[in-house]
C-alpha cells in the first residue's frame, strides 16, 4: 500500500450529550485497536469555505519539528476518550488564524530587543495596525501636529460635547509611540505581515469640499506607499459605535450634506468610494489587495443606538457586494463584569457560534454574498479579578482560536500586544512596564498558551468526536509530515484522563506533550502559567526558557495514548506517525 504523507488539523466538533441509557457518564469510548492490516482511508481535502476564501492563498504545508524531550510516564487507563479522524479534514488552517494587534502607545517596537524576540518566536503571522479607535484619528503620512486640510481642531462626542481632536501621526519619531516606518520594520524583522485599518473618520469630520474623497485619497496614498507589503486593509474601526470619531459631526461645518449621525447605509456608500480609490492605487503599482468593511457581530443589546441596530442592513444593501471581506470584533464576556472562571471559559464556544450564526445569516438576508470573515479584535471584558492577565484567559484564547478554525474564520487578531496594567484589567499579551513583580515586556500567560498551541498545531484541522465538551474541549490537527496534534482544554475543576483514539492512522512509537497549568496565586485567576512543571521567575508569566523547553515524551504502549490533564489546564500533544 502506498504510504500516506498528508496529515490533518482538527478541532473539536460540537459535542452531543449521550443518553444515560446509552452510556454511563464519564465512561470511556471503546478503544480502537491498532491493526496493521486495516486499510487507512486517505484524507479528503474539503472545498474552501467562503468564510475563509483568499485567506488560504498563502497556505503552506507544515512539518512537525521534533523537540528535545524528557521521558515521562503516561497513565495506563483513561476516564474519557475522544475519536480523531485525520481522513476527515474540516479545513486547511490559514496562516492568519492567530494574529495580534499593535498600537500607537507601545514604543517604536524595533528598539525593544526582548519584545522583538518574543514576537519572532510566537510568529502571529498577522499584526494589525494602527490599532482600534485610534485608526479613525490617525494621519499616516503626517508629521506631529501637521494636520491635513480640513481636519478640525475639535471633535464632537455622541452626547454633543466637544473636545480637542487629539490626532495621532504616522511620522511621529518619539520613543513612546510607533511610526508607520517602524511598524513596517517590525514586521520585516519578526517575519510577520500586516492588516491595516485606514482612517474612515476623516470622511465624516473633515471640513473640505469633499471629505469622503479626501479620506479615500489619503487611504489610496497609503496603499501606494505600502507597495505590496500588506494584502489586507479595512475601512475604519467599529464605526457603528457612538464611541468612534465621526459617529456624530457638526453639520454646520460639513460641506457635502452628510447627516449628523452616521448610519450603516451612509458608511456603505462611502465604502464604495474608498474601495474604488484603493483598488485603483493597487492596480497602478501592480499589486493585489483585499479590502474589508466593518459589520456588527451580534444582535444589538438594549442600550444600542439606531445606528447600531440598523448597521448591517444599511451597510449590506448599499455596498453592492464590493468588499472582499467583512470585519467583526468580539470581547466575549459581559462588559465590565467580574466574571468567574467558568463564565469566562464558557463564552469561547458559545459566543463564537452565536457570532458566526448571526453574521452568516445577515449577509444573504440583505442580498450580500457570503465572503471571508476577519475577527481582528478579540479578548475578554471581564474585570475586577485580574482575569485578563490570567492563565484562564490563556485557556480561553486557545478555545477562541480553535472555535474560529472550526467555524472557518479566515483571520483573527487578538487585542493586543501591550496595553496598560490598570490593576490587572489589561488586555496586553506583554507587560508594558507598569505591572508589579515582573519586568517590562514580560509575556503574560496568554502568550504561552498561544505559543504552545501553535507549536503543536498542524496545517489541517481534522474531525474530533468528543461527548463531554461540557468538561473539556479538544482541537486536533494533522501535519503534512504525518503527525497528529491534539490540544485538550480541561475546563473543569477536577483532573481528568483522556484517551486519544486515532482512526485512519498508524501511530509510531512515541508521543510528546506540554502541560500548561496555573499556579496557586490570585485564586481562580493565576497570573502564572507552569509549563511541564516549570514556572516564571517573577510574579507573573511563564518560564523564560519556553523556546527551548523540553517536551514530555512517552512510548505508545498496549493501552494506547492516554493523557493526564490537570484541573483547569491545557495539554498540547503530538503523536508520531509511521
Amino acid at each position: 500500500m502506498k504510504k500516506i504523507n498528508t496529515f490533518l488539523i482538527a478541532t473539536s466538533l460540537a459535542a452531543v450529550a449521550l443518553s444515560p441509557s446509552c452510556k454511563k457518564a464519564g465512561s470511556p469510548d471503546p478503544v480502537i485497536p491498532i491493526d496493521t492490516t486495516v486499510v487507512i482511508n486517505p484524507p479528503v481535502e474539503p472545498t474552501i469555505a467562503n468564510t475563509i476564501g483568499f485567506f488560504l492563498d498563502d497556505w503552506q504545508p507544515k512539518n512537525f519539528v521534533k523537540p528535545s524531550v524528557v521521558s515521562a510516564s503516561a497513565p495506563t487507563t483513561a476516564t474519557y476518550a475522544v475519536t480523531i479522524d485525520p481522513s476527515a479534514i474540516i479545513t486547511k488552517i490559514p496562516r492568519s488564524f492567530a494574529g495580534n494587534n499593535a498600537n500607537l502607545w507601545m514604543t517604536q517596537m524595533v528598539t525593544e530587543a526582548s519584545l522583538m524576540t518574543n514576537i519572532t518566536n510566537l510568529h502571529p503571522h498577522i499584526i494589525r495596525f494602527p490599532g482600534g479607535s485610534i485608526s479613525d484619528i490617525f494621519f499616516w503620512n503626517a508629521n506631529t501636529n501637521v494636520n491635513p486640510a480640513g481636519a478640525p481642531d475639535t471633535l464632537i462626542a455622541a452626547n454633543g460635547t466637544r473636545s480637542k481632536a487629539g490626532f495621532w501621526y504616522g511620522k511621529n519619531p518619539d520613543s513612546w509611540t510607533l511610526s508607520v516606518d517602524n511598524y513596517y520594520n517590525m514586521l520585516q524583522q519578526t517575519g510577520n505581515k500586516g492588516i491595516i485599518t485606514i482612517n474612515y473618520g476623516y470622511a465624516r469630520y473633515g471640513r473640505g469640499a469633499n471629505p469622503v474623497a479626501d479620506a479615500a485619497h489619503m487611504a489610496a496614498d497609503w496603499v501606494r506607499y505600502d507597495n505590496g507589503r500588506t494584502r489586507y486593509w479595512e475601512i475604519g474601526n467599529e464605526n457603528f459605535g457612538d464611541w468612534e470619531a465621526g459617529y456624530r459631526i457638526d453639520v454646520s461645518k460639513n460641506k457635502d450634506g452628510q447627516t449628523e449621525y452616521l448610519s450603516g447605509a451612509l458608511y456603505g456608500q462611502h465604502v464604495k468610494v474608498f474601495i474604488d480609490s484603493m483598488r485603483k492605487a493597487a492596480q497602478e503599482i501592480g499589486q493585489t489587495i483585499f479590502i474589508g468593511a466593518v459589520m456588527v457581530e451580534a444582535a444589538s443589546p438594549s442600550w444600542a443606538t439606531t445606528t447600531h441596530r440598523t448597521w448591517n442592513s444599511g451597510l449590506l444593501t448599499n455596498v453592492s457586494n464590493l468588499p472582499d471581506f467583512y470585519v467583526v470584533h468580539n470581547y466575549y464576556t459581559s462588559f465590565n463584569t467580574n466574571s468567574n472562571a467558568a463564565e469566562v471559559l464558557n463564552t469561547a464556544t458559545v459566543e463564537t457560534k452565536k457570532m458566526m450564526d448571526f453574521v452568516i445569516a445577515a449577509l444573504p438576508a440583505n442580498g450580500a454574498a457570503i465572503k471571508p470573515i476577519a475577527l481582528d479584535e478579540w479578548n475578554i471584558f471581564a474585570t475586577g479579578s485580574r482575569q485578563q492577565v490570567s492563565h484562564i484567559n490563556g485557556m480561553h484564547g486557545i478555545m477562541v482560536l480553535g472555535e474560529s478554525l472550526k467555524y472557518k474564520i479566515g483571520l483573527t487578531a487578538r487585542w493586543d500586544l501591550a496595553n496598560g496594567w490598570d490593576n490587572g484589567n489589561d488586555h496586553g499579551m506583554f507587560s508594558n512596564g507598569d505591572e508589579p513583580g515582573v519586568s517590562k515586556w514580560n509575556p503574560r500567560p496568554a502568550f504561552y498558551h498561544m505559543y504552545f498551541f501553535q507549536k503543536t498545531l498542524g496545517d489541517r484541522l481534522i474531525t474530533t468526536s468528543n461527548s463531554y465538551s461540557q468538561i473539556y474541549e479538544v482541537y486536533s490537527s494533522s501535519f503534512t509530515s504525518g503527525e497528529v496534534g491534539s490540544t485538550i482544554v480541561n475546563k473543569s475543576t477536577n483532573a481528568i484522563t483522556v484517551k486519544l483514539n486515532i482512526k485512519n492512522f498508524k501511530p509510531a512509537k512515541r508521543f510528546y506533550w506540554y502541560t500548561l497549568s496555573g499556579s496557586n496565586d490570585n485564586g481562580e485567576f493565576s497570573r502564572k502559567v507552569v509549563v511541564n512543571g516549570k514556572g516564571p521567575d517573577g510574579e507573573g508569566g511563564g518560564p523564560s526558557d519556553y523556546h527551548t523547553l523540553a517536551a514530555n515524551a512517552s512510548d505508545v504502549g498496549a493501552s494506547g495514548i492516554n493523557i493526564s490533564v490537570p484541573a483547569r489546564s491545557v495539554v498540547c500533544v503530538v503523536v508520531d506517525n509511521k
